[in-house]
């Protein structure tokens, strides 16, 4: 069947039309309406702000958006990355192609306009999107630059957090960077859309600590795959960021690509998107703790394939190697040469990529130094029975349905009600709503709307006195005359005489 143009006006018609749109769009619903939450100073006379996010990838976004929406307007959003690198999608991101559909709303938060379709229709047509399968990665990137450009997002590139401290019921944010114009500052709320490894970092096993550094690359790494060239390449794993980065290797002149692969199979169902839902996307959070559980670890344990795609693009190569039951148990230099002893024998090559994917530990986020070990964990609260045990989803924090932190022992922490985890650490607590490109406006909307409530909430003194000291009449007294009732009747006299 033919698709229909999302915006048959605008199709082709340039961004400059697009963006008309969006600012229409907005308009008809008086967004983002005027700030409600009463100005703050700590400190003597230092200015607190109501919310601070790190990142101004998509999830940053998305949330700077859905903030604004809701009338809290005093947010800064730091990013440590230069502008148009925010996110993995021109850093370690190698993939040739989005394994999303083309047809998710994505950060688009309810608005057609805001959709990638819409921004993609508006520079080449309803043809070329009907032709389109995948969405390019770079395209993906320009996109997201729209998004913020069209929106006036408050980014600020450059800058990182260094370390975020407790200051009574505030937080006091450390800065560093070329592009941070303050040492420190204070704010009530804290969001960490810091993407895939936002709790913790990639995952480094063991098995390399003898290696010398560069004879080894996580695939979060830089990676120079230009002095791959005539190299024998051994990548561990199969995940989507190992064949990705194998892909690269390849595309660069490397001599072979040789996968180390635990499982006696690839993996070939992405079970997620089989229950991917409106029901699941909201009913997830609510289940008890032992369904969530048992969801994400039959999630873990089958694994998610990679692209059709993305294998295609290694496998054409005849120099690439898929070593099935080859889980890595030691590794050593012999010379220049990396050898890597697996369940199946040895295997030597020149440079070894992990493509180990991430681990969640909040004690490796440098900003939470000092207090991390306080947050609440899914292992503190869930003991799972022996058949489902899993080491790895314990580590995940236990949010609520706000994404904040919780304290591993009552009144020992309350700060931490105060950091938001809208990243890929809250997904065993609240699912795919804060860092997949499906659910992420949703999970914007909870957060927005969780952060309101606490706001006003904490204000409602503030609110009450707003509320009696309210004086601006609808009403100017020449709109009615006032009249005296009519003259009773004798019936009605001799009614009330009686």
């Amino acid at each position: 069947m033919t698709q229909t143009s999302i915006s048959p006006t605008l199709a082709g018609a340039g961004l400059a039309a697009l963006d008309e749109r969006v600012r229409f769009d907005l308009a008809c619903l008086n967004l983002p309406p005027a700030s409600w939450v009463p100005s703050r100073t700590a400190q003597g006379d230092r200015h607190v702000h109501d919310v601070v996010i790190i990142g101004g990838g998509q999830c940053g976004l998305v949330a700077a958006f859905a903030l604004l929406c809701g009338g809290i307007r005093d947010l800064r959003v730091f990013d440590r990355n230069p502008e148009g690198l925010e996110g993995p999608w021109m850093n370690y991101a190698r993939m040739e192609t989005l394994r999303s559909p083309k047809t998710l709303p994505g950060p688009s938060y309810g608005f057609a306009s805001l959709t990638f379709r819409a921004w993609f229709e508006s520079q080449f047509g309803t043809a070329e999107w009907e032709a389109l399968d995948k969405i390019p990665r770079p395209m993906w990137m320009e996109y997201l630059s729209w998004y913020r450009q069209v929106l006036a997002l408050p980014v600020e590139n450059e800058v990182n957090v260094e370390r975020v401290t407790p200051a009574g019921e505030l937080l006091e944010l450390t800065l560093s960077g070329p592009g941070a114009i303050q040492e420190t500052v204070l704010t009530r709320k804290l969001v960490m859309a810091t993407g895939r490894d936002g709790t913790g970092g990639p995952k480094i096993p063991g098995f390399v600590e003898g290696l010398p550094r560069t004879a080894w690359a996580h695939t979060a790494d830089e990676i120079d795959f230009k002095a791959l060239e005539g190299k024998r390449v051994i990548v561990v794993g199969v995940g989507a960021s190992a064949i990705d980065n194998a892909a690269e290797a390849l595309e660069h002149g490397a001599a072979e690509v040789r996968f180390l692969i635990r499982r006696a199979q690839m993996p070939t169902i992405n079970k997620m998107m089989g229950i991917g839902s409106f029901g699941f996307t909201h009913g997830y959070a609510s289940l008890p703790d032992a369904w969530r559980w048992r969801i994400m670890h039959y999630s873990f344990i089958t694994q998610t394939p990679p692209p059709r795609g993305s294998t295609l693009r290694v496998s054409r190569h005849e120099n690439a190697h898929f070593h099935f039951e080859c889980g890595v148990e030691a590794t050593r230099m012999e010379g220049d040469e990396v050898v890597v002893t697996t369940r199946q024998g040895e295997v030597r090559g020149d440079f070894l990529i992990l493509g180990t994917g991430f681990e969640i530990d909040p004690l490796a986020r440098t900003e939470l130094a000092g207090y991390a070990d306080q947050i609440l964990l899914w292992r503190d609260r869930y003991q799972p029975p022996a058949e489902l045990a899993h080491d790895e989803l314990g580590k995940f924090p236990y949010v609520g349905r706000d994404f904040a932190f919780q304290e591993r022992e009552a009144g020992t922490a309350p700060w931490l009600a105060n950091i938001h985890c809208f990243n890929y650490g809250a997904s065993v607590s609240l699912g795919k709503v804060s860092g997949d490109i499906p659910g992420i406006s949703e999970g914007a909307s909870w957060l927005a709307g969780a952060i309101a409530a606490s706001f006003y909430q904490q204000d409602v003194e503030c609110h009450w006195q707003q509320l009696n000291d309210y004086d601006s009449p609808e009403l100017q007294g020449d709109e009615w005359t006032a009249s005296p009732l009519p003259e009773a009747t004798d019936k009605t006299r001799q009614g009330v005489a009686q």
